[in-house]
Parts: structure tokens; sequence; C-alpha cells
């Protein structure tokens, strides 16, 4: 697991836990994207701005973020990338916590 102080920063902001939120069931929260899984892949930069309604520099800083705790996995495809949960790290922070 990831340092644990890494991921409670990552988890300490609204709109980091709600991309986790949304990432959780992509195909309810992101319109399809040509030849692109949004589970098996993960859901496109561009979508989780627009939805965010933030400027583009902001929500890359908050999936980096994310990305560096160990929370999302990234996948670059051409110039886009997309991002999906690490749900086996998510498992791991709810038995830390069990602990």
């Amino acid at each position: 697991m990831t340092n644990p102080i890494d991921i409670f920063k990552a988890l300490s902001n609204e709109a980091r836990i709600q991309i986790l939120e949304w990432l959780k069931d992509p195909k309810t929260h992101f319109s399809p994207q040509e030849g692109i899984d949004l589970v098996e892949v993960g859901v496109c930069v561009s979508q989780i701005t627009e939805k965010l309604n933030m400027n583009q520099s902001t929500a890359s800083q908050y999936l980096s973020m994310l990305q560096r705790a160990g929370l999302v996995h990234a996948t670059r495809l051409g110039k886009w990338t997309y991002y999906r949960r690490n749900e086996e790290a998510i498992n791991q922070i709810g038995q830390f916590l069990q602990k």
C-alpha cells in the first residue's frame, strides 16, 4: 500500500473524492467514448474536467495526486490520458482502517 499519509492527503479534497465516486461506475457518470471501454481503459481526462466544471490544469493536478497516492491508474493512448480506479488499493485502505 502507498504511504497512508499520501492517500489521506489525496482524499482530503471533495473534488478528488467525487472523481473516485464517478470512476466507480463510469458508465453511469460519463458518455461513451468511441473505441474506448470506460471500465477497462478508463475515462478521458477531458470528460472528468468537464464534469468537474473546472480548468484542465486543476483537474489534471487532482488526477495526478490520486495517481501518486495509488488510487487511480492512468493509461495514455495517443494524446489522451484515461483514468480508472485502482480497486485493489482502495480495498487495502479499508483493510488498513479496520486494523
